[in-house]
């Protein structure tokens, strides 16, 4: 009985000895234990953690990413136990997963604290990439990656770098990190420090961060700066983009810094030499250079005699002949052309040039090859309501004003007789190089009718008295013919002394009158006659001959023996 009670004790004690023992193998399960390395082969280290069984581990769960394992017989790891015994009766066991979850309580602690951690980039998922958190895999979105766009992330994978924990999920097995949160930390730090000892004149490094019309932006380490199209270079730049590009490290000087509003105005070329100085003695006076056009406006184009400097050609200084018209008919962008300095304002930081200038003026050629009275040939190029206008060489053009078209017809029935196109020949009659104006005459190629008609009569001129034959009668007066194709012309006012006899109606076409000449006009070519003029001065010599002042005679009796004596002489015997 008591043997029986002894076995039936040592029975149930051995019982719950191999229960104990089971549980405590069981419990093994899902922790990490220390373990000792027993033999390395195959690319597998044999691990023994005490248990009935040891299990194998592959050496690459015993290295960093991209890294070699560094394992020896007799190491003391820690390993992960997933199960005390598989179907071959070794223990599965894994260095991977127990790093997990000694990197999983680290993290913990490190999320809660709001601490950085140290990670490697090391693969690239869908919308971002793996970083490995010492054995812990967390996922880095794309946008968390830089403060700026990074396009290519090469050079930061396999290198050790802070990481931010951004969410963590211990059920899932998700961490989230980010890069760029370490960053911005850092840089608002760089910044106070920055802005603190920032001032004017102060030379930085930066790195261009962003491109406008108007300039760049520069980040100076955790501040930005602008630098404007104007102070990247002496130079003329159109657009930031000719000489800058996103991403390039620049050296800069702080021109301007308002500490209120944390604006900073920054600049390229004040640390190159400045081109303007000592411009005076470079580019004198009526010098003359070759330049490059660099931009054409309305007004003119400016030109660039070297980097940094440039001059302004107004239209009206680009060509002698050409003009009213746009700069950009006459010059293109970047084309070398040959310039003269006509004023230097080194203060302004001003040049005025001329093209036109570096060739002779067309109209002072023209006056020296083509003096006054030259004949010339030309072409009309024009043909307006006050003469016709004739290209001439030089390219330039001459007037032949309607009166100087034909003697014989007037200007604008001369003028009919012409087109554009046609060719005719002229005489130089006046060059004004102040005004740029020639004057032509077309019909000074031929002698004046009028003159020569005048020359053949040789008793017409100012005071003769002549016989005319009446042509026209008009309200204003009498027009006569006088012969030799010459006409003159009777006033109203001069057709008789008496006021009463000045009446054109007196006198009819075809009868012939007696007339003074009291005027003969080349110009207008143009003969006044006088009625008028005649009988006073019939008068006077009536008085003189057959009157006295003391012989008592009437003014009647006086012109009736004028009269008697002027008709005896006239009657033949």
């Amino acid at each position: 009985m008591a043997e029986t009670q002894e076995m039936d004790f040592a029975g149930e004690n051995f019982a719950a000895m191999l229960e104990e023992s089971l549980q405590e193998q069981a419990s093994f399960e899902g922790t990490v234990v220390k373990g000792r390395v027993i033999s390395i082969e195959n690319d597998m280290a044999l691990i023994d953690v005490g248990l009935k069984s040891e299990g194998r581990v592959p050496l690459k769960e015993f290295a960093g990413p991209g890294q070699d394992p560094e394992l020896r017989i007799g190491d003391s790891v820690d390993v992960y136990v997933d199960r005390i015994e598989d179907k071959n009766g070794e223990a599965v066991l894994s260095r991977d997963k127990a790093r997990r979850e000694e990197a999983w309580l680290a993290l913990a602690r490190a999320f809660e604290n709001t601490e950085k951690v140290k990670g490697v980039i090391f693969g690239r998922v869908k919308g971002g990439f793996t970083v490995d958190l010492d054995g812990a895999v967390a996922f880095l979105p794309g946008s968390q990656v830089d403060i700026r766009p990074v396009r290519d992330i090469s050079p930061l994978m396999g290198t050790p770098q802070p990481f931010q924990i951004l969410k963590m999920d211990r059920n899932r097995g998700n961490i989230v990190v980010s890069r760029r949160a370490v960053l911005e930390e850092t840089r608002a730090e760089a910044r106070n420090e920055l802005v603190a000892n920032l001032k004017e004149g102060q030379v930085l490094n930066g790195v261009v961060k962003n491109i406008t019309d108007y300039g760049a932006f520069i980040d100076l380490g955790g501040v930005d700066g602008l630098l404007h199209v104007t102070d990247i270079a002496w130079r003329r730049i159109n657009h930031p983009s000719e000489a800058l590009t996103i991403g390039q490290a620049v050296e800069v000087q702080v021109i301007r810094f308002n500490a209120e509003t944390q604006r900073i105005s920054l600049g390229m070329k004040q640390l190159m030499a400045d081109p303007w100085e000592g411009v005076e003695a470079k580019y004198p006076m009526q010098s003359q250079f070759m330049g490059r056009v660099t931009n054409i406006t309305d007004y003119g184009a400016f030109v660039e005699l070297e980097p940094g400097v440039e001059g302004l050609v107004h239209v009206s200084e680009m060509s002698w002949t050409k003009k009213n018209v746009h700069p950009g008919k006459i010059v293109a962008t970047s084309q070398e052309v040959e310039i003269r300095i006509l004023d230097v304002d080194p203060v302004k930081r001003r040049i005025s040039l001329g093209i036109k200038q570096t060739q002779e003026n067309p109209w002072t050629v023209f006056q020296r090859e083509f003096p006054i009275g030259t004949e010339v040939e030309g072409e009309i190029k024009n043909i307006t309501e006050f003469g016709l206008f004739v290209g001439l060489p030089g390219e330039i053009d001459g007037m032949v004003h309607l009166s100087d078209i034909s003697w014989e017809k007037s200007g604008e029935e001369a003028m009919e007789e012409h087109n554009r196109g046609d060719m005719v020949k002229a005489k130089v009659l006046d060059v004004d190089l102040e005004k740029e104006r020639i004057s032509l005459g077309m019909k000074q190629l031929i002698d004046d009718p009028f003159t020569d008609a005048l020359k053949s009569a040789d008793n017409l001129r100012k005071g003769s008295i002549i016989t005319g034959t009446v042509t026209q009668v008009n309200d204003g007066g009498v027009e006569l013919n006088l012969g030799n194709d010459l006409v003159g012309f009777v006033r109203r006012s001069d057709l008789a002394r008496e006021r009463g006899e000045q009446r054109p109606d007196r006198f009819a076409v075809g009868e012939k009158v007696d007339v003074k000449v009291t005027q003969i006009e080349k110009g207008s070519r143009r003969i006044s006659l006088s009625i008028k003029a005649l009988e006073i001065e019939e008068e006077k010599e009536a008085m003189a001959q057959f009157g006295s002042s003391d012989s008592g005679a009437s003014l009647g009796d006086i012109l009736g023996a004028a009269l008697r004596s002027r008709t005896n002489d006239q009657d033949p015997e």
